[in-house]
């Protein structure tokens, strides 16, 4: 673009500008409940782990050998849903984590939580090994709002056996965080922490380093621009996918034409012909 146009056009120098102000303000407005910078935050973090899990759990004997942010388990099946937990971590017992952030009531829905359960349980067990030897799980949604409503700082799932009232304890347990809560406790300053946009409103210290080291300096943010520029160019991608994908089934519906003759007429080839012509089968 050139000269601007009655007002209406803008340069690609100024435009460029406007994009990069736009990208730093969504910077500073995340907070950890954003899995792009909780993720982040968290990626490699033993410390800031242990810190979470001990609040959650309410122990003291938590001892995190590794964890990670934005795992994807992906499904054994054609056509399956995968999945991208947020953090996993795992002690030194071998239990594993899954800890999500939700802002929310849909994202946090109870079916979702069994299905992270399953995918999680489906790796745990080697070829002929016991049932018995899988390992304990948990799976953790960090909601921003009360899931449940009842002002509690935290919701336990747990089963029991109806005709007994005795606990049913298999090892797979479900928690949610109200991060809402206000309490004048740790439940309350975790919630308050995963809500502020500055770290030097954190209480918890491993939270606050890792905040400001991705919002505050010039290596995190770095890192996080890179991470908005490649969910830009995904969300494009797969736009710019359907677009074309919906324009073959207009030429289709409307030119009588075979698939493969609108992809020719579209000039696809290759992989990206393969990939489109899988689509149009769903």
């Amino acid at each position: 673009m050139g000269k601007k146009n009655r007002g209406t056009e803008i340069s690609e120098t100024e435009l460029s500008a406007q994009i990069n102000a736009e990208l730093e303000k969504a910077i500073d407005d995340l907070t950890l409940f954003d899995d792009d910078l909780m993720s982040k935050v968290f990626d490699g973090n033993i410390e800031a782990a242990e810190l979470l899990l001990k609040i959650i759990l309410e122990r003291d004997d938590i001892t995190v050998k590794r964890v990670k942010g934005q795992v994807e388990l992906k499904s054994a099946y054609p056509g399956g849903r995968n999945i991208k937990l947020d953090i996993v971590a795992v002690d030194n017992k071998g239990v594993q984590f899954d800890v999500e952030v939700q802002r929310n009531t849909k994202g946090s829905h109870i079916k979702r939580a069994r299905y992270h359960q399953s995918m999680m349980d489906s790796r745990l067990l080697k070829k002929k090994q016991e049932f018995k030897s899988i390992n304990d799980t948990y799976v953790i949604f960090i909601c921003q709002h009360d899931k449940f409503k009842a002002n509690e700082p935290i919701y336990h799932v747990d089963k029991i056996i109806r005709e007994t009232g005795e606990a049913f304890d298999d090892g797979a347990h479900i928690i949610y965080v109200n991060g809402k809560y206000r309490g004048q406790d740790d439940f309350g300053r975790l919630a308050h922490d995963f809500n502020c946009k500055k770290a030097d409103s954190i209480y918890f210290k491993p939270l606050a380093d890792g905040v400001r080291h991705f919002k505050e300096t010039e290596e995190g943010r770095d890192v996080m621009c890179e991470s908005f520029t490649k969910l830009a160019d995904k969300v494009a991608d797969e736009r710019a996918e359907q677009t074309t994908i919906n324009n073959i089934k207009l030429m289709m519906k409307n030119m009588k034409c075979s698939l493969e003759e609108a992809l020719d007429a579209l000039e696809i080839k290759g992989k990206d012909r393969a990939i489109i012509a899988k689509q149009l089968q769903k």
